[in-house]
């Protein structure tokens, strides 16, 4: 089965708030085995909100609202319903008095506007809302000729969530014909994407019952296999067969084949070879160190950096002689090779991680481009540094040179 999630709001259309609850049901919905076709954002004009629901009900089995419940003139979920389903809205009584109920344990008088939370679709059943005011509401209909769901409920994350555990997971289960669905992420590092299609399309395209997406973003790779069959076995072990064919393809590209991130795999090869990191960064600005400490438990690992921006700095805290500062630049090989020196001696770890580099969009020159890095790992035996090129706003720079770094770590421990 097949359904499609429409959050309702306009404050969802402006850069300042975002829909979040829509990766939570996701995620319950493919549980019984739900595929989610479509995700629709509709600000609160009622004329959009027929037609998003419209839309949606032909070419989905189960449609689920969420948002516009609440007593104001922009809530407007329930009348669009109505309007798009040609039926008609019914005060429930008792919902009006569990209202004024409510109202009274907060030693308040309801105002008449929160009435409206007890308008109930013409078919449709109440869903009890512990955490709010506004009741969800269970549809089932037939719309075209075909059965469909239709599912309100609440924008507020922590009323959305548990109504939709508690009283819409237990109804889809006896109604979702039983399925499994299998899922698998694998990850791989600074590979381009278009390579790594032309490595794996010819190997994904042949598992026609297995849907493979492919996400890039900054020198990560990030494929999801999704398979779905009446047998759970069954589905996992043509996920896990595919699997294994694109791991082999991957070969040293790959870094996980369980979802992890790339900061979660350096830790963990840190761990098995009890090793430590400690790093000295100028152009990533700390963000090598950020995304490491981001992970729970990473002191064991990671003893610490040093965000060493200008010259005085990196020979500050980093040892870095001034004089091949003057005689290479700031950007170049050998200081990024003395940056990781210096910190790995200064704090004792097994290895040191060195980052220098011109993020822009100023500080460019003709024989150092904006975009170029430098990166060097050092441990008691060896120094390597890399020369990196890297394209894309001061931001974009950035994340490449962090993904960068923190993988040639990986590759430097295994």
């Amino acid at each position: 089965m097949k359904s499609e999630i429409i959050a309702v709001g306009s404050e969802m259309l402006t850069p300042h708030r975002q829909d979040t609850n829509s990766l939570y049901l996701t995620e319950k919905l493919n549980e019984i085995g739900v595929s989610v076709a479509f995700k629709t954002i509709v600000g609160d004009r009622r004329k959009d909100i027929v037609g998003a629901i419209q839309n949606a009900l032909t070419r989905t089995d189960i449609v689920i609202l969420m948002g516009g419940l609440g007593p104001t003139e922009d809530d407007l979920t329930r009348e669009a319903l109505a309007e798009a389903l040609a039926v008609k809205l019914k005060r429930d009584a008792p919902q009006v008095a569990a209202l004024h109920a409510r109202a009274a344990t907060w030693r308040i008088s309801m105002p008449e506007n929160n009435l409206k939370q007890a308008d109930l679709i013409e078919g449709a059943t109440f869903l009890d809302n512990p955490n709010g005011s506004a009741p969800g509401q269970w549809l089932e209909t037939i719309y075209s000729g075909y059965r469909k769901i239709i599912i309100l409920v609440p924008g507020p994350p922590h009323e959305c969530k548990p109504l939709f555990d508690d009283e819409c997971l237990p109804r889809l289960r006896d109604i979702v014909p039983e399925r499994h669905l299998a899922r698998r992420t694998l990850k791989a590092a600074m590979i381009p994407e278009s390579q790594a299609d032309k490595l794996l399309a010819p190997i994904y395209t042949t598992y026609t019952d297995v849907e493979t997406t492919i996400l890039a973003h900054a020198g990560d790779i990030q494929l999801t296999l999704l398979c779905t069959k009446k047998n759970k076995d069954l589905a996992e072990q043509r996920v896990e067969e595919l699997a294994t064919k694109l791991e082999e393809a991957l070969d040293d590209w790959m870094y996980s084949a369980e979802g992890e991130t790339l900061e979660q795999i350096v830790l963990y090869y840190l761990g098995l070879r009890q090793a430590t990191l400690a790093v000295a960064e100028s152009c990533t600005g700390g963000m090598v160190a950020q995304r490491i400490t981001s992970v729970p438990g990473s002191s064991r690992s990671f003893l610490g950096g040093v965000v060493v921006y200008s010259n005085e700095m990196k020979t500050a805290f980093a040892d870095v002689p001034a004089e091949l500062i003057k005689q290479h630049g700031a950007v170049s090989s050998e200081v990024a090779s003395a940056l990781a020196e210096g910190i790995r001696k200064r704090t004792g770890a097994t290895l040191g991680l060195g980052v220098t580099g011109i993020a822009g969009p100023t500080g460019a020159t003709e024989t150092k481009p904006v975009g170029r890095v430098y990166i060097a790992v050092s441990d008691a035996q060896t120094t390597d540094s890399f020369e990196r090129n890297f394209r894309g706003s001061r931001d974009r720079i950035r994340e490449w040179a962090s993904q960068q770094a923190l993988d040639l770590v990986r590759r430097r421990l295994i």
